[in-house]
């Protein structure tokens, strides 16, 4: 999952962005609201975390915006903007959720999962491929029963994979769901982090290579 924060405290933001890239998330930080813009024009995002009082004007514009679009893509405002006149405002305007600093990280994740949930299609909280069972909101993975630890960026490779499970997952699409805009397409850090998985799972292989195209978890796996 790939998230856009638009934060321009640069100790706020970067805690934000180092808290969800701890827990799987792919993040990109904008410190103002054009700089937002242009990433979401040019990037695809599973959720938008949104500051509302920038150098350059109000979140909630861009909201608007997005949403005159068209654009879906679920949103948080994060903000210390905390009256009820606010609140109603941002919901009025687009947001789907509001959160208000200061915050507790753990509530700020839940929320940017359940909201990263509504944008892909309407799916089980566990994901299961053969003996390997996926648990999304416990973020824990089993196979034949045995609990197996995984990485936060490893989990985000596996859950995707699973979810598209009969399909050809790219190595781009991996690149552009798992990773955030400094990961460097040239370099093999989606097949590092597959053969990690691999190994992890253990035999049989789960994750079947589709030579020159990409990945797949087969359905009868």
């Amino acid at each position: 999952m790939r998230v856009l924060v638009l934060e321009d405290d640069p100790e706020l933001g970067a805690e934000v962005v180092r808290g969800l890239r701890s827990v799987g998330y792919a993040v990109d930080l904008a410190a103002t609201v054009a700089d937002a813009e242009l990433r979401a024009a040019v990037n695809t995002y599973d959720c938008l975390v949104l500051d509302r009082i920038l150098p350059d004007g109000d979140g909630l514009g861009l909201v608007r915006e997005l949403r005159a679009a068209g654009g879906r893509v679920p949103i948080l405002m994060l903000t210390a903007l905390d009256s009820l006149p606010d609140r109603v405002a941002g919901f009025a305007d687009g947001a789907d959720d509001y959160l208000v600093k200061p915050f507790e990280f753990a509530e700020l994740s839940a929320r940017v999962g359940a909201l990263c949930r509504r944008s892909v299609q309407p799916r089980p909280a566990i994901l299961r491929s053969g003996d390997v069972e996926l648990d999304l909101p416990r973020r824990r993975v089993r196979r034949g029963g045995v609990l197996i630890t995984l990485g936060a960026k490893e989990f985000a490779v596996l859950e995707l994979l699973m979810s598209r499970a009969g399909q050809v997952v790219s190595r781009t699409e991996l690149l552009e769901h798992c990773w955030d805009e400094f990961a460097d397409p040239s370099s093999n850090i989606v097949d590092a982090v597959i053969a990690q998985v691999r190994r992890k799972l253990g035999p049989p292989v789960m994750i079947n290579t589709v030579r020159g195209a990409g990945y797949l978890v087969d359905v009868a796996t």
